[in-house]
């Protein structure tokens, strides 16, 4: 697998027959090359929250699921006066290291061990 980069994101979201506009302006590559990999493993995920084109909750959920040609159900969301839109060319892509707690749910989500979880995307 090639290293996840904004541009590689970027090129998988203009191929997209149906893109989502987020309503982040920051994400995180670590989150989304550990989403991505659950993905092609098998790993499932809760449904991203939208609100007509809008992710409102699962941005990550969504690159992730773009990149790994996996399509997630949508369940619609309320708009928040907070939310704002953004182009994905102008979303900054940061390194922050959230991967052990996330892990953690995503084994809870699947109902196995967060040993099993490592060793199954490692």
């Amino acid at each position: 697998m090639a290293k996840i980069t904004k541009e590689i994101i970027l090129k998988a979201i203009k191929q997209s027959n149906h893109t989502l506009i987020t309503t982040h302006n920051k994400l995180c590559l670590p989150i989304i090359n550990r989403i991505y990999t659950k993905m092609v493993h098998g790993i499932k995920f809760d449904d991203i929250k939208v609100c007509d084109v809008l992710i409102i909750d699962g941005h990550h959920r969504y690159v992730s699921s773009l990149l790994a040609e996996i399509k997630l159900d949508q369940a619609k969301s309320s708009k928040t006066i907070a939310t704002t839109e953004y182009d994905w060319t102008d979303v900054e892509f940061d390194t922050e290291d959230k991967i052990k707690r996330l892990n953690e749910l995503d084994a809870e989500f699947n109902n196995i061990s967060i040993e099993e979880l490592i060793k199954m995307t490692t």
